[in-house]
């Protein structure tokens, strides 16, 4: 998720030197920070390294991919508050000065934090990409050779979609 923004951040939005401050943090467009200091949000391991490690809860706007990925395998928390919950292991965040300006230029933001200051999901919208989704947590942690997390399913399943299309036309 977080060099997909950057990408966005450089190709879409013009900011030619946006980064991550894990990769370089001495650019002027850092759209993934650190996470802000505020003892709400941090874990402090070890030498004051900061990161949110666990399960966190999120809310998915309905009408997203995201959502429709969560219902169709019927993975949420707490359906009629959109709220899933997945597991996390990160030390940068999405920063939200840059929001407004995604959002204007149709990036979207399908999955925050229940207070909506993390950004969890990203998507673009289906007439832009068939299927453009990332997250900030990692679904991996959560997927069983027998029993893979919906995002892989669906990322295979829109694979072999557009295999098929590709091959009739």
């Amino acid at each position: 998720m977080q060099l997909a923004c950057v990408e966005f951040a450089r190709n879409v939005l013009g900011l030619s030197d946006a980064n991550t401050e894990e990769i370089n943090p001495g650019v002027k467009d850092l759209v993934i920070h650190s996470i802000p200091f505020n003892k709400k949000y941090q874990v402090i391991k070890g030498e004051g390294v900061s990161m949110r490690l666990g399960a966190y809860d999120c809310v998915l706007k309905k009408g997203t991919l995201a959502y429709s990925i969560y219902e169709k395998h019927q993975e949420f928390k707490d359906q009629d508050k959109g709220l899933i919950s997945e597991r996390h292991r990160h030390r940068f965040e999405f920063n939200n000065d840059y929001r407004e300006i995604f959002e204007k230029n149709g990036f979207v933001f399908s999955g925050t934090s229940p207070d909506n200051f993390f950004v969890e999901y990203i998507e673009l919208p289906h007439d832009q990409h068939p299927f453009f989704i990332a997250t900030q947590a990692h679904p991996e942690y959560k997927s069983r050779p027998t029993n893979p997390h919906p995002l892989f399913i669906e990322l295979f399943n829109a694979a072999h979609q557009y295999k098929s299309i590709k091959l009739t036309h």
